[in-house]
């Protein structure tokens, strides 16, 4: 009679603890819709107590997590509903939110995968798989723009050039410091470009080590003015062939926005001067010695919320010199 007592007190305790269990799960629920999260998270963390192994709860409590973006317990609990019913659909669901959340978009795919397998109906899971996948390759792009950014290697681009530069100058070291110029002048310019989206219009001199006087002629000259008027251009490049003479400078670069540019427009015209890049910003790097004269266009876009420099491309100098011949033209060596 005891034993039967004892039992019927023990089943009355485990409805009790199940209206209770429902109660705080129910009252749970309400305070998630109203955007109470922590609130809502404390009553089902009271209800796991009484029915520690109810999936519905643990998933309830992983959306609510997630809310509060307390995104490693969302994970823990959503692990927990999949461990307690493998065949359902939700767990993989809240895992899959989770990690989207902690942008592992790979590891998000890969679980929403799984929970569409044990629901294909579920247009909410394939909404999912859908959005996920874009994220991802927006992710990766991204990725991939930053490291264009961070890793700019103008070398690769000048090869062809490298090969001319050797076969005009002859001496090997004097062709190793003029490439190496060119390269650090364009590269230095693409990194001020992708931290500011600017350049200033500058020309950097490569002097010469053993004849130029060092306090009386500086590697950098600063052109802001000279594309303000023909007048100013003219007495500009007047100065600086001057001054490349009188420092007795190996070569120059002149690096210079497209943005400053009035006078010459050089991506105006027609026929062969007719300007091909659209209209996009960057800026014109222009290399000058006796022996050679090249000018590129570098493109600038925005891809990303990230300022990207596109690789240089060469223009035809007869048509787009931002400056005439700065050094008088010698003969390469025979």
């Amino acid at each position: 009679m005891a034993d039967a007592e004892k039992g019927s007190a023990t089943t009355g305790s485990k409805e009790s603890n199940v209206k209770e269990e429902i109660s705080l799960k129910d009252k749970g629920n309400e305070f998630f819709k109203a955007g109470n999260y922590l609130k809502a998270a404390a009553l089902y963390t009271q209800a796991i107590k009484l029915d520690p192994s109810n999936p519905t709860l643990y998933s309830n409590r992983a959306a609510a997590f997630l809310q509060l973006v307390k995104l490693n317990k969302a994970l823990a609990d959503a692990e927990t509903t999949i461990k307690l019913n493998p065949q359902w659909e939700k767990g993989y669901f809240r895992k899959g939110c989770v990690l989207e959340g902690m942008e592992r978009y790979d590891d998000a795919l890969a679980t929403f995968q799984i929970a569409l397998q044990h629901n294909p109906q579920s247009t909410e899971v394939s909404r999912k798989i859908k959005r996920i996948s874009q994220l991802a390759r927006d992710k990766k792009r991204a990725q991939e723009v930053q490291s264009m950014r961070s890793n700019v290697d103008m070398a690769k681009h000048l090869e062809t050039l490298k090969s001319e530069m050797f076969e005009k100058l002859g001496s090997e070291e004097c062709f190793k410091d003029m490439f190496s110029f060119l390269v650090e002048t364009m590269e230095t310019a693409v990194k001020s470009w992708h931290e500011a989206s600017k350049v200033d219009p500058r020309v950097y001199f490569l002097l010469d080590k053993e004849k130029t006087q060092t306090d009386k002629y500086a590697p950098v000259v600063n052109i802001d003015k000279a594309f303000e008027s023909p007048h100013s251009h003219s007495n500009c490049f007047s100065f600086l062939r001057q001054y490349a003479d009188d420092s007795f400078s190996k070569a120059a670069c002149l690096v210079v926005p497209k943005n400053v540019i009035s006078y010459p427009q050089v991506w105006k015209g027609q026929g062969s001067r007719k300007w091909k890049y659209g209209q996009h910003d960057g800026f014109f790097v222009q290399y000058e010695s006796h022996f050679m004269r090249k000018i590129w266009f570098i493109a600038s876009t925005n891809e990303k919320g990230q300022t990207l420099c596109r690789d240089p491309e060469v223009l035809d100098i007869g048509a787009h010199e931002v400056l005439p011949r700065l050094f008088k033209e010698k003969l390469p060596n025979p």
